[in-house]
């Protein structure tokens, strides 16, 4: 891909600011919302991460933009089934796995392919009766950098179908991930925040309901706050986040708007980030927040970037059997 300076910031947005929401979020994790007044910094987790210190929302994409950066496509399922395994391993040491997620890795029986994840993730689905926790669109931003051409739309969705439903098999997961990758596209190649105008990409039986949710998160009074409490449902994170978002003037506003919501802090931060990153560029996030920023797998903000510039402007040549997309 041949973008532009400002483009490849903002590619490197989607996944800096990501990250620095996800470890600006992680002490405030499920508690109460915030007023306008409180300061926002970075702290030990709740689930004792250190400060500056990203969790499972941006461990999880780590895999996935590694994977971008070394030119794979996340149409191949060997691929696919290679992040699945390396989400079991990261699991077996991580200070916080979501107990969906859990589930599901540890379903898997050893065994790590895509066909495994999907059929893990679908019994779970099964037995529950429902399976739209967040965890999937915390880790989703990544994918849209390897999507970045023309008429990569398409395509795009069944990525981020694919990812979303190795681990959450719910349809409100494969919306959620692909309407937001989406507009993270469009964001990386254009600046601007369009979040109503993906909604076509998505099965056109769920297209009303969507355009309804997002045009709820985009109204003036609309406030993240508005979902304390239910944000670790995945369409309630989705809210909460672009409310967040559409709300600010920057990546830093958008994200301490994101954790004054309350609830599941740094997940709805996190997601807020990719979009607010692809919006205002990875330039938006200071600093000192990036001197602070780490995380598994002994990655730093530095990495990241190169990672997102790799996974921007590599070609990624689809390969391996395609998967039906679940209706």
């Amino acid at each position: 891909m041949d973008l532009s300076p400002a483009q490849l910031d903002r590619a490197v947005g989607a996944v800096l600011a990501s990250a620095a929401g996800d470890a600006l979020g992680s002490q405030y994790e499920f508690g109460p919302a915030l007023a306008d007044d409180r300061r926002v910094e970075f702290g030990v987790g709740h689930f004792g991460h250190g400060v500056g210190e990203w969790t499972d929302d941006t461990s999880m994409a780590v895999p996935l933009l590694q994977a971008l950066a070394r030119g794979d496509a996340l149409s191949d399922a060997a691929v696919l089934g290679r992040i699945a395994g390396e989400w079991l391993e990261w699991s077996r040491t991580s200070l916080d796995v979501g107990a969906q997620t859990s589930r599901v890795l540890h379903g898997l029986g050893g065994v790590t392919t895509e066909d495994a994840a999907r059929a893990s993730a679908r019994a779970e689905h099964e037995r529950t009766g429902r399976s739209a926790g967040n965890g999937s669109l915390m880790r989703t931003g990544p994918v849209a950098l390897g999507y970045l051409g023309d008429g990569d739309e398409p395509a795009l969705v069944d990525a981020a179908t694919r990812v979303a439903q190795l681990t959450h098999w719910e349809d409100d997961n494969a919306d959620a991930c692909a309407i937001w990758c989406l507009a993270i596209r469009h964001a990386i190649l254009t600046g601007e925040l369009d979040v109503r105008g993906q909604v076509a990409w998505i099965p056109a039986a769920r297209r009303d309901r969507w355009a309804s949710l997002v045009d709820e998160a985009l109204r003036p009074e609309a406030d993240p706050r508005d979902h304390t409490g239910r944000n670790g449902w995945i369409v309630a994170a989705f809210q909460s986040a672009l409310t967040a978002v559409a709300g600010s003037a920057d990546v830093v506003a958008a994200l301490e708007r994101a954790v004054r919501g309350g609830g599941d802090t740094d997940t709805v931060a996190a997601i807020a980030g990719a979009l607010a990153g692809a919006v205002h560029g990875g330039s938006g996030v200071p600093g000192p927040w990036r001197a602070l920023l780490h995380g598994w797998p002994g990655v730093r903000a530095d990495d990241l970037v190169h990672l997102a510039e790799r996974a921007a402007t590599r070609r990624h040549s689809p390969c391996g059997r395609t998967v039906t997309q679940a209706q």
